[in-house]
């Protein structure tokens, strides 16, 4: 027998992110947070101790959130020590003078950009920093200087690989 799943289900598991390349930075992060929520959780798991004492469940108001809270630390441990576990750290792109994950790269359409190409847990557009499997990163993946590439009927001219950040 097939178990139903819902819809909202079903779209988290297809959204899901299991590409795990990351900054170093952000592993940092990664297990900073970590360390905090488990420095968290046996205070929060006491509170909800101390107010499951105060008898029923169904009215129990403090007990409910702190559960709820309870549940929401334990899912971000979870996805932070799945994160952590597989991170694939991104350390510079390729030595070989070709566009690859952590490589850093001055492009021109009509203005000087420059962007640096990392995982899509590290996408962040303010610091130029975009996926590999965005369409322009995409695009990019194995290129060299002197190179064109077209995305979205923009040509953009790769100006130079490995630009300091």
């Amino acid at each position: 027998m097939q178990l139903p799943t819902r819809k909202s289900e079903k779209a988290r598991i297809e959204n899901a992110i299991v590409d795990f390349h990351v900054l170093p930075e952000t592993l940092e992060r990664y297990r900073r947070e970590l360390f905090e929520l488990k420095k968290r959780y046996p205070i929060i798991k006491a509170e909800m101790q101390r107010t499951a004492e105060e008898g029923d469940f169904s009215e129990n108001a403090g007990y409910q959130a702190a559960k709820r809270e309870l549940r929401r630390v334990n899912s971000r441990m979870t996805i932070l020590e799945d994160r952590i576990t597989q991170a694939i750290v991104i350390d510079g792109g390729p030595s070989d003078g070709s566009i690859g994950i952590g490589s850093t790269v001055v492009l021109h359409n009509g203005q000087e950009k420059l962007f640096r190409i990392v995982g899509p847990l590290d996408v962040n557009l303010l610091f130029g920093q975009i996926s590999y499997r965005s369409p322009l990163g995409a695009a990019l993946m194995g290129k060299r200087t002197g190179d064109e590439v077209q995305v979205n009927n923009v040509t953009w001219k790769i100006i130079r690989v490995g630009a300091d950040r």
